[in-house]
């Protein structure tokens, strides 16, 4: 038995923000946030949703394709740095949301490679215990609320949204082939919330400073990816004895187009090898990657037998990557 994606989904706010009228806000030229980061538009979550409400929807959508009620659920990860409160758990007000009351529910933050770890993370607890059977994952972001809209160094890359996938056992060789997870806590900096945690709590000093808003050392990211990133997709490739050139589609998070399109070169990928989603809908977080999974799936590019692979980095820093054997999800009816 292998743990294999059994149904994906996603869902992304109404409110669509082009780049075009956030070029106008921040007072840049119309095509300026396109040409640096490949972003032509980006949603924004409705006043009323919080985190938890996104992360629902696209799990509605991900049990739905995978042929599975909420009840069927033994396992909850929700990977978001979003989330609606510090306590309790995100993932808990979507298991109440959902009526998955079989579930353990709990969050992962590794921020935009939080699901990676989470589907890492589900899939060794699945492999450990015989009685679990099936987990959902999600990743969930609602960064339009901790963005300063008038720092273009950040609030240009940035949407909301949520993707998700459930996990099953499953034989046949099918499902998560290799995996790699890693960290560097010395950069801890580059990405960051300063202000309303316990090492500076709310205060009036915090607020008047801007310390809960997101920050980051945009430079410095960028270059840690350019070392970190290539390498990693050949490692995760490796261990599932595949060369890069052999993997049918990898679905990167989608932190910056341009960035992607390095990556692209340095790996030397076919055009059709990498699926993308970062014009239309940004930065999504821990969201970025179940999303564009998705799209993949919604756009037939995944086929049954197919390798994908999945890879992301975030705030920490950390990084991630899993390979999988694509197993073509159950049409309804069909035997479980």
């Amino acid at each position: 038995m292998n743990t294999a994606i059994l149904g994906t989904g996603s869902y992304l706010p109404e409110t669509v923000l082009t780049s075009t009228e956030l070029s106008r806000r921040l007072g840049l030229g119309d095509q300026w946030i396109y040409d640096k980061t490949g972003i032509a538009e980006r949603r924004v979550a409705a006043p009323a949703e919080a985190t938890s409400d996104l992360a629902t929807r696209a799990a509605e959508h991900a049990l739905r394709a995978a042929n599975l009620a909420a009840t069927d659920i033994d396992l909850l990860i929700v990977a978001t740095s979003t989330p609606d409160q510090p306590i309790p758990a995100t993932a808990c007000a979507v298991q109440a949301n959902l009526g998955a009351m079989r579930a353990a529910a709990f969050d992962v933050d590794s921020v935009c490679s939080g699901f990676v770890y989470a589907l890492v993370t589900a899939h060794a607890l699945l492999e450990a215990d015989p009685l679990p059977r099936n987990a959902l994952v999600i990743g969930a972001d609602t960064y339009s609320r901790i963005l300063n809209y008038e720092d273009r160094r950040t609030c240009v890359l940035f949407g909301d949204g949520a993707g998700a996938v459930v996990l099953g056992k499953r034989g046949g060789g099918r499902g998560l082939l290799s995996s790699a997870l890693g960290s560097d806590g010395t950069t801890a900096d580059f990405v960051t919330v300063p202000g309303g945690g316990s090492r500076r709590p709310a205060s009036e000093e915090t607020l008047a400073a801007g310390e809960h808003y997101f920050a980051m050392r945009g430079r410095q990211v960028r270059d840690l990816a350019a070392r970190v990133l290539p390498d990693l997709v050949v490692d995760v490739a490796k261990a599932a004895e595949l060369e890069v050139s052999e993997v049918d589609l990898i679905v990167p998070h989608q932190a910056n187009g341009r960035m992607l399109e390095d990556l692209a070169k340095t790996l030397d990928l076919r055009p059709e090898q990498m699926h993308l989603t970062v014009e239309r809908y940004g930065n999504t977080g821990a969201a970025s990657v179940p999303i564009t999974l998705d799209d993949a799936v919604r756009s037939g590019r995944l086929f049954d037998d197919d390798v994908v692979l999945l890879v992301a980095f975030g705030g920490g820093m950390s990084w991630g990557g899993a390979t999988l054997r694509w197993t073509r999800p159950r049409k309804p009816g069909e035997p479980r």
